[in-house]
């Protein structure tokens, strides 16, 4: 069994945090365009918009290098701005027996838990993923502003 672990950042946005929760919830496609460079491409393979069983795929640049991501949606709750993304395909678990991506935001405040299970003790803490998304958060806000 691997080593658990439990990774929070937050981030504050002057757009406010229901406006981020809007672009993940409902507008997740422009990603994309509002962070080239960072994020490649989304796509929804299964589902509609980002609903409960709704299956997504991400191509993303992390730290220079070109990297994909599959997740399910496991949870969207629209009165805590919250939505629970588990990974279940990518580059993430080749390092990570199970990896579970919750975002919620709120007032000024988004924030990213990671919850994952190292497949090994030398593996990395996830913070470079934890950066990437922070400064993507800060790119949508930028966007938002404009």
């Amino acid at each position: 069994m691997g080593v658990k672990g439990k990774l929070i950042g937050s981030v504050e946005v002057k757009c406010g945090g229901h406006l981020v929760h809007d672009i993940f919830h409902s507008k997740t496609h422009h990603i994309p365009n509002i962070c080239p460079g960072k994020v490649n491409h989304f796509e929804i393979q299964e589902g509609e918009n980002i609903k409960v069983g709704s299956v997504v795929s991400w191509k993303y640049n992390d730290d220079g290098k070109d990297k994909t991501c599959k997740q399910v949606i496991e949870a969207v709750d629209p009165q805590t701005k919250t939505i629970t993304w588990k990974v279940i395909g990518g580059d993430l678990l080749e390092l990570y027996n199970s990896f579970t991506i919750i975002t919620s935001c709120n007032h000024q405040w988004t924030t990213w838990t990671f919850v994952y299970e190292k497949k090994t003790e030398d593996i990395p803490e996830p913070l470079v993923l934890l950066g990437f998304l922070l400064h993507v958060t800060k790119d949508i806000e930028g966007h938002l502003l404009k």
